[in-house]
């Protein structure tokens, strides 16, 4: 399959494009039914030549290309319906009767209903462009009118979001208007999913329902049904707990799947190169060093200890709190004694296999360095962010 996308260097066009790569080069065997031949790469900086040598080979159409901050009106028009009109004319000089992608907007959706704009009349018109296509030329055509797309791109532009997240992670003012606002949002990487689908052929299709879309198997639109509504206020929130994690350690919850995940990710491409390392706080001694490494909201916290030769550390036990010592370099004794039985267990670790093992609650334990010339390191998890106020940690000799 030999694939044209045009805005190739939008927000969009550049994701899709690197993605596509992906699959053309073997990179992501995701989709073993795609197969890519060649992506032509098409922009406002290219040529009317490349234009038509694209249009004469492509076999799939990803039309990006648009217009969304004009310097007057009149060149939403033109950007968003003059170029396809010029487009899909190159297509028939060849007869080429490729599929064709055409990214709108929900602003198209509001004309005549809800209020009008230069802009969503421009996508109007572009999408009935594209149907008369289809009825004159029995090609396949997929209209899809995006809501609110989050990914990197330019900040004060036309996306809230990366305005928000280049202000916060450069520590640049920034105002939210009204924090209850609701915005509907569709991430970068689940549009491109999305497309993947178009291409293989299972895209969802849809009518529309007001604003919403109403899945429909014979619908004259298609749609990526994974969207978020939340409020400003709760993006921002958001934000300024990322900001925070450096200094608190505390990872905020970011189940799979959800806004917060990919919110995350979206900010930190926002970082200025000197914010992508930070220091952690060594609490060092004669014995060694334990750092703590990372805090969760729900799922305890991460730390590592590093035992110089012979050392013995731990000799203490807790009532309900857990942890796992791996050993990733050294060797080690690691002992445990229940307080109630005596009952004890000794296992010997080391960095050559690695091994997790349960500090059990009501058993005190240790874990001692068995070499005399090389420093031990121990990756330890505990169930339960350390509270000074309440340690649930006490002294007891195993």
């Amino acid at each position: 399959m030999k694939i044209l996308v045009t805005g190739a260097k939008g927000m969009v066009g550049q994701a899709l494009c690197a993605n596509l790569k992906n699959i053309r080069d073997g990179k992501n065997r995701t989709r073993p039914d795609i197969t890519i031949e060649e992506i032509f790469e098409y922009d406002i900086d290219s040529t009317e030549a490349q234009l038509e040598e694209y249009c004469s080979k492509a076999d799939f159409v990803f039309n990006l290309a648009g217009i969304n901050r004009p310097k007057s009106n009149e060149e939403f028009m033109q950007g968003n319906f003059g170029f396809g009109s010029k487009l899909l004319d190159t297509l028939k000089k060849y007869n080429n009767k490729a599929t064709v992608m055409l990214s709108s907007s929900i602003q198209a959706t509001l004309i005549g209903r809800y209020g009008e704009s230069d802009y969503g009349k421009s996508k109007l018109a572009g999408e009935e462009l594209l149907f008369d296509y289809a009825k004159e030329t029995g090609a396949k055509v997929a209209v899809y009118r995006f809501c609110n797309l989050i990914g990197h791109s330019r900040p004060n532009y036309n996306s809230a979001v990366s305005t928000f997240c280049n202000a916060v992670a450069n520590n640049l003012p920034f105002t939210v208007n009204d924090r209850n606002a609701v915005v509907e949002l569709l991430y970068i990487d689940d549009l491109v999913e999305g497309m993947y689908d178009l291409l293989e052929g299972k895209e969802k299709r849809c009518d529309y329902d007001g604003l919403e879309p109403v899945e429909s198997e014979n619908g004259r639109y298609c749609y990526v049904p994974l969207t978020y509504k939340v409020t400003l206020g709760e993006i921002v929130d958001l934000l300024q707990s990322f900001k925070a994690q450096p200094e608190t350690l505390v990872m905020p919850a970011i189940p799979d799947n959800s806004f917060a995940k990919k919110l995350y990710s979206l900010y930190l491409s926002y970082l200025p190169t000197d914010k992508f390392k930070f220091e952690l706080k060594m609490n060092c001694d004669d014995r060694g060093s334990f750092t703590e490494l990372l805090k969760t909201v729900d799922c305890g916290q991460f730390s590592v200890n590093i035992s110089k030769p012979g050392i013995t550390k731990g000799q203490h036990w807790h009532n309900s709190k857990w942890e796992f010592f791996i050993v990733v370099a050294g060797k080690a004794l690691i002992e445990e004694r229940n307080i109630y039985t005596n009952e004890k267990v000794s296992f010997e670790v080391s960095g050559d296999k690695i091994e997790a093992i349960h500090m059990i609650p009501g058993w005190t334990h240790n874990i001692i360095n068995l070499s005399q010339t090389e420093n031990l390191v121990t990756v330890m998890w505990a169930n339960e962010q350390f509270d000074p106020n309440h340690p649930d940690t006490f002294f007891d000799p195993v």
